[in-house]
């Protein structure tokens, strides 16, 4: 099949040829990048993400406080209500575990 390949492609020579297969891979990885990827990325779930811990569901039993609060939900908490100044970073860059609330 190879060999099929490498006789259709047109000019004479390795070089020639080697250089109309470079192209036509380009042109091929360039139509996938741009076009088939971008279309297709809606379609496949790579986004539906769902991390959860023992407890972290919210509305499940012994919950987190924080997401159980009704006044919380579509609301972003102000930074500046937890008691840090803007030079604080509001989580701990020691270990991945959250603050306690």
């Amino acid at each position: 099949m190879y060999a099929w390949i490498w006789r259709k492609l047109p000019f004479d020579g390795v070089t020639g040829k080697l250089l109309t297969s470079i192209v036509l891979v380009t042109g091929i990885l360039s139509l996938f990048w741009f076009v088939v990827f971008p279309w297709a990325e809606p379609l496949l779930p790579f986004d539906d993400v769902q991390v959860t811990q023992e407890g972290g569901v919210p509305g499940a039993p012994g919950g987190n406080p924080g997401l159980d609060d009704p006044g919380l939900v579509g609301r972003t908490p102000d930074p500046r209500e937890s008691g840090l100044n803007d030079h604080d970073i509001p989580y701990s860059t020691a270990t991945d575990n959250p603050l306690p609330r």
